[in-house]
């Protein structure tokens, strides 16, 4: 069948892979002020330095015939339309961040967005997290989204509190041991 009549779907060009986490409607895309940067150097890299030199290239590629069968052609259309949907996509997400600083709340001891917890579970086994924005947490640095169940726990909890924690495996206890954010300015 020609490429003519065929359609990618515009559920791919929407979502960025199923790779992060849906904003749960009605809330806010709650950013660090670093991570509210980061996504937004990434932003202008793609759109001022990566996409017009995929652009360049395709455009050389098209002068060279036959685009069926050109492999530098059809390599770049494709990375122009990841290119494109990435761009799509940080656009929204930063469209509707929210951003918020967690060094407003240096010295307190209750547990707010951009909090470092230290807690214990119910074996005494102690875990860092740092609760950070969904397009910003990575789990190998013991970051967690906000929206995640360890985190929607701990919030709004304080120091010494015991909070309960409900997971597909049950319902478990964990205590607040230490809350950190970091240094104003």
């Amino acid at each position: 069948m020609s490429k003519a009549f065929t359609r990618e779907s515009d559920a791919a060009d929407d979502e960025e892979d199923g790779a992060l986490p849906v904003i749960p409607a009605g809330t806010r895309n709650y950013m660090t002020p670093g991570g509210f940067a980061r996504l937004r150097a990434e932003l202008i890299q793609l759109m001022d330095d990566e996409r017009p030199k995929v652009v360049e290239a395709v455009h050389w590629a098209a002068k060279n015939g036959d685009r069926s069968e050109n492999g530098d052609y059809l390599y770049g259309k494709k990375r122009l339309r990841e290119i494109d949907r990435r761009i799509r996509f940080l656009t929204k997400r930063l469209e509707i961040a929210e951003v918020s600083d967690p060094s407003v709340h240096h010295g307190s001891d209750q547990v707010f967005f951009g909090a470092t917890v230290t807690y214990a579970d119910e074996t005494g086994e102690e875990r860092t997290v740092t609760i950070l924005g969904i397009d910003e947490a990575e789990s190998s640095q013991h970051q967690v989204s906000w929206i995640s169940p360890i985190a929607r726990a701990l919030l709004k909890s304080r120091e010494g509190d015991v909070v309960k924690l409900v997971t597909p495996g049950g319902v478990h206890e964990v205590e607040v041991l230490e809350v950190r954010y970091p240094q104003p300015g």
